[in-house]
């Protein structure tokens, strides 16, 4: 059984940063991608940026210049360092990992709440 956990969040203020981690774990489990999406309240939830095993990263143009993706492939595990954080990045964020060949994130972590306050 796969499981993705997630620690970090919490509620700081604008210009702040946080670092966030997910750790997978699972017998065999070892993704190609690993990443973060967050939601908003009304929001649908949206692509924050993602790593591969190789190392290769994709960050939402919100984001780019103010976090940072992470990853350390002998733990399965992967970091979010987010700098500048902005009232508008307050979200859930949810770990998530594909297998290659996959297009879209298929394992999913419960989320972790991120709060910024103005």
């Amino acid at each position: 059984q796969v499981q993705l956990v997630e620690s970090g969040g919490g509620l700081v203020q604008a210009g702040d940063s946080l670092r966030l981690s997910c750790a997978a774990s699972g017998r065999t489990f070892s993704p190609y991608a690993m990443g973060w999406s967050r939601q908003a309240p009304g929001k649908q939830r949206e692509l924050v940026t993602e790593i591969t095993s190789g190392g290769g990263t994709t960050y939402a143009n919100s984001v780019k210049g103010r976090f940072t993706i992470s990853r350390d492939n002998a733990k399965n595990t992967v970091y979010l360092q987010m700098n500048s954080l902005k009232p508008e990045d307050t979200a859930v964020y949810y770990c998530a990992a594909r297998n290659y060949g996959d297009n879209e994130f298929t394992y999913w972590g419960q989320g972790t709440q991120v709060t910024v306050s103005s």
